[in-house]
C-alpha cells in the first residue's frame, strides 16, 4: 500500500469520465486505486505495479494529461519534478520572475526545451515536471535548472544541444 496526494483540481482528471482513467491505470499496473475528493490517493498492490501507478498518479497530479502520464509504463521513460522554490527561496517576486523565464513569452521557452529534448513539460503551481526518454529528461531538467539560476536562454539551449549531440554520437 502506498499513499500520495495530488491537487484537488486534478482528482477529476485522475478518475476520468465514468472512471475510465482510474480503471486504465488499475488494469495496466495490476493495482487498486482509492481516491478521495480532497486529493488523497491510496495505491494498493504489490511490486513494480505500485511504483508505476505512483509515477502515473504523480504525473497526472503535476498537470500531465493521462495519455502522456501512461507513457511512463515504458521502461525508457521517466518523470522528473523540479521545485521552482528551490531556486527562488521565499521571495514571491523572484518566484514569479523565474517561472516567467522558464515559460517564456507566449510559452516559447518551454516549447523550445520540449522541441530540443523531445520531452513533454508542464509548469504547474510551484513545479516543473518533465516526461520523456530518461537521457532526454535529464538534459531537459538541467536546461531548466540553468534557466532557473538566471542564465541567458541561449546558454541553456546551447547546453542542451551540445549534450544531445553527445548522445547522438553514441
Amino acid at each position: 500500500m502506498h499513499d500520495i496526494r495530488i491537487p484537488k483540481d486534478r482528482v477529476g482528471v485522475l478518475i476520468g469520465k465514468n472512471g475510465e482513467i482510474k480503471k486504465l491505470i488499475e488494469k495496466s499496473t495490476n493495482i487498486k486505486l482509492i481516491i478521495d475528493e480532497d486529493g488523497g490517493v491510496v495505491i494498493e498492490g504489490e511490486g513494480i505495479g505500485v511504483y508505476d501507478a505512483h509515477l502515473i498518479v504523480k504525473a497526472i497530479g503535476r498537470g500531465f494529461n493521462p495519455q502522456i502520464a501512461m507513457s511512463l509504463l515504458k521502461d525508457e521513460n521517466s518523470l522528473e519534478v523540479i521545485n521552482i522554490k528551490d531556486f527562488t527561496g521565499t521571495s514571491k517576486k523572484k518566484f514569479e520572475r523565474r517561472k516567467a523565464r522558464i515559460i517564456g513569452k507566449e510559452g516559447k521557452a518551454r516549447a523550445a526545451v520540449e522541441r530540443l529534448t523531445d520531452t513533454d513539460i508542464i509548469i504547474y503551481g510551484k513545479t516543473v515536471a518533465i516526461i520523456g526518454k530518461i537521457e532526454n529528461v535529464d538534459i531537459a531538467k538541467r536546461g531548466m535548472e540553468i534557466l532557473l539560476r538566471g542564465a541567458p536562454h541561449g546558454n541553456a539551449y546551447m547546453y542542451m544541444e551540445r549534450e544531445l549531440g553527445k548522445l547522438n554520437e553514441k
